[in-house]
């Protein structure tokens, strides 16, 4: 099989004349680095097109696996662009948070901007004079795995700043499970990119990426209700089934 062949094996969910749907793997970075085109989703892709003009319309964070949405020229790219950043888009995550949620839903309304206070230079938080940010979680399960109490939850994000559903469920007092940079402990963060996360690291952390994945995405366009989900990998999965048993 040729390289182009395999930049997106078994991740297309969906490709029209218009766009690609793709489920991004957790640990796959989505902009292009310095690696070649296989070691980000953006080069796959556009391996996969036979051409560069393949255009990110939405962005998930490395650890964050789930819908990704290509599109094929500038054009597209911009109307698609417009409408998932606008309420006309809804989008659902799949969240692991730590500890139990009290309530059964509830919206994080609290706006959102740099932590200048932080060691790691990506790293964003509450703050009163941040962009406005909002997210609805609701409880789907409550559970324990390996004796430590955990919560399943439904996420939708009404609004899309960097970090927004990690940071709000940090800011509750739920961070993500598997979170490096708002779990317990940002140095964690700090070891990971150097190569020096510790045994007790990794068994703090539960995953090796986070526990947040991009189930499903709808919108209207060009005439038609469009709707796609997808399913996360066998780590999380496997985290999910827990709370089922």
């Amino acid at each position: 099989m040729t390289t182009t062949t395999l930049s997106l094996a078994g991740l297309v969910l969906h490709e029209n004349d218009a766009f690609v749907i793709v489920n991004k793997p957790a640990g796959l970075v989505c902009h292009p680095t310095k690696d070649g085109e296989m070691s980000s989703l953006i080069g796959r892709v556009r391996l996969h097109l036979g051409h560069a003009e393949g255009r990110l319309v939405n962005r998930l964070d490395r650890e964050t696996s789930g819908l990704v949405v290509v599109a094929k020229t500038a054009g597209v790219a911009g109307e698609l662009g417009k409408l998932l950043a606008s309420a006309g888009a809804r989008k659902t995550y799949d969240a692991i948070v730590h500890g139990h949620v009290a309530a059964d839903a509830q919206l994080i309304d609290a706006a959102l901007g740099k932590d200048d206070t932080s060691a790691v230079a990506i790293k964003d938080r509450v703050r009163p004079d941040g962009a406005p940010a909002r997210t609805h979680i609701t409880v789907v399960d409550r559970f324990e795995r390996d004796g430590r109490p955990l919560t399943r939850l439904e996420v939708s994000p009404e609004t899309g700043r960097k970090h927004q559903i990690r940071i709000h469920l940090a800011h509750i007092g739920h961070s993500i499970v598997g979170d490096k940079i708002y779990g317990q402990d940002e140095r964690r963060y700090l070891r990971f990119v150097t190569g020096a996360l510790t045994q007790a690291d990794r068994a703090a952390l539960m995953l090796e990426n986070h526990a947040l994945h991009a189930r499903a995405l709808s919108f209207d366009w060009r005439g038609r209700a469009w709707r796609f989900t997808c399913e996360p990998d066998q780590a999380f999965g496997a985290m999910l089934a827990a709370c089922r048993s």
